[in-house]
Order: structure tokens, then sequence, then C-alpha cells
């Protein structure tokens, strides 16, 4: 198994633009797939830089109907057009982040491109689904822990008035490599539904926990964090740190909940820039 950063907020390799947005390359023995697309068309720019061939790849996920992940499908398919592209229905909702009251405009449209919607290679699910041994979707049906509070600005429009995003757009991919008590990779975008909801529903589904888990975090904020919320991401680090997996984590955290987040967690936590190839050799040397 091979996974790659296509594309997100930190300069990683030289020769790959960072910008915000996120998408991963995969490739296992069955499938050459991407997990979301980034912001815009360059991610396509960055693959190519790479030296990944993207003609070749036959799933695209989109985690949640977010633009920064979804932006760069529509050039996608102009080079690809056979690649099967797995979203949730409730993905094409109309998503807006607050900006606040002293804003010029206050909500910001951040939901997909409408003509995603209508492109052939689209498959819409309601809920979990098995594409089969190796890839495996599922979504959060009772969350366990509280939302992080960095997703209280985020809304979605329900005729003409704003509420509270319920992320039942987001959907998270397992990853799976052999058949005797298989590897088992977690990836998710933004963890808006909360990483530690996300885990109890991992090892509720598959009765043990992820050995790897891929995600951004979402604890970004483009002001000084309060009390309370340093509080909060060290006691998410806090319970993470509880499990044996290896947790990976990208864009949305942020390099200050990463800094103080790694302190706790060590070893544990890594982060992967833009560009950059994950090292699986400690997770797969037995397989």
């Amino acid at each position: 198994m091979r996974i790659i950063n296509l594309i997100e907020n930190t300069e990683g390799r030289s020769g790959c633009v960072y910008a915000h947005g996120l998408s991963f390359y995969v490739e296992t023995k069955k499938h050459r797939m991407l997990l979301d697309l980034g912001p815009s068309g360059q991610t396509l720019q960055n693959a190519k830089a790479l030296g990944i061939d993207l003609t070749k790849v036959d799933t695209v996920i989109l985690s949640h109907g977010h633009y920064d992940h979804s932006g760069g499908i529509l050039p996608f398919t102009g080079i690809n057009g056979q690649a099967l592209i797995y979203m949730q229905e409730s993905a094409r909702g109309e998503y807006y982040s607050d900006r606040g009251k002293s804003a010029p405009e206050r909500y910001e449209y951040i939901g997909i491109d409408k003509s995603i919607a209508e492109l052939a290679q689209v498959r819409f699910l309601q809920g979990d689904h098995r594409i089969d041994d190796e890839l495996e979707l599922f979504t959060i049906k009772n969350r366990s822990h509280k939302l992080p509070s960095s997703n209280k600005r985020i809304l979605v429009r329900k005729g003409d008035h704003f509420q509270c995003d319920d992320f039942v757009h987001e959907q998270f991919l397992v990853v799976s490599q052999g058949s005797q008590d298989p590897l088992r990779v977690l990836m998710s975008g933004c963890a808006h539904s909360g990483i530690l909801s996300i885990m109890d529903a991992f090892c509720e589904k598959y009765g043990k926990e992820p050995d790897l888990v891929i995600s951004g975090f979402h604890l970004m904020k483009k002001t000084d964090y309060t009390g309370d919320e340093i509080r909060e991401i060290e006691e998410i680090a806090g319970e993470l740190k509880k499990y044996s997996t290896l947790f990976i984590t990208c864009h949305c955290t942020g390099i200050p909940a990463f800094d103080r987040m790694k302190a706790i967690m060590g070893d544990q936590l890594a982060y992967v820039h833009s560009g950059e190839e994950i090292d699986l050799t400690s997770i797969t040397q037995d397989l």
C-alpha cells in the first residue's frame, strides 16, 4: 500500500503547491484511488510533479461536501471520465461558513460546485457502503462526544434560514490490507464529527482499533485560542493517546494545535505536508 498527500495547507515536497484543502492518493493491490481532490486543479499539477498518473485512478471518495475537498473534481474528470466518485447524497447541500457580523458578507458558501452532482460517474450514498474487501465507507449514526467547538461557525442553509451543520454528509474511508487479521487504515478529511466519535464508531463496527488514522482534526483558528479551546485540544490528545493507533494529521488541524497535541502524544502523532508520502514501513512490516 502507498499513501501520498497530493495537497494540503503547508509546504512540503519541493515543486508541490500547498493550499487550504486536502487530497490523498492511495494505491492498494486492487485500486488506485483518491480521497478528496483539494480546492482546485492545483491538485492535478502536484500529482504530475510527483509522477502520479491520475488517468489510472479507478475510485474517488469525497469525504464531505466542502469546496476545499472537491474543487479538483471537475478538472480531474476532464482527464479521467471512468473513475467512480462516491459521496453521500447530502454532500450536495447548502453549506456555509459564518464569517461574523462584522464581515462584508457574513455567510460564505463553502459547498461543492453544483455541477459535480450532474456527473455520470457519481454514485450517491445514504450511509455506509462496502465497495469491496479493500474499501469500505461508514458514517456516524450516534455521536459519542460533542462536536469540537471549532465547528460552530459551519452552517447549513435550510430554506431561508441557517442552522448548525450536523455533518451527516461526512463519510470515512477504511482501507484494509491482508486477509487474516487485516491491517486497517482509517482515513477522514476533516473529522468534523469529532475524531473521538469517529474512533468510537470504528471500534464498534470492527471490534478493534484502526492500525493507522490519517485525518485533519478541524482544530485550527485564525485567532488565538481561548483557555477552554486549549483544554479541549489537550483533552482530545489525551484521549487519542489511550489508543495503540498511530495518527497522522494535516490540513485543518493547524500547526499550533498539532504542536500542543504532539507534546502529549509524542511519536504516536505525526504531520504530513503537501506532496509527502506516508512511510508505512512500521505498520506493514509483518504483512
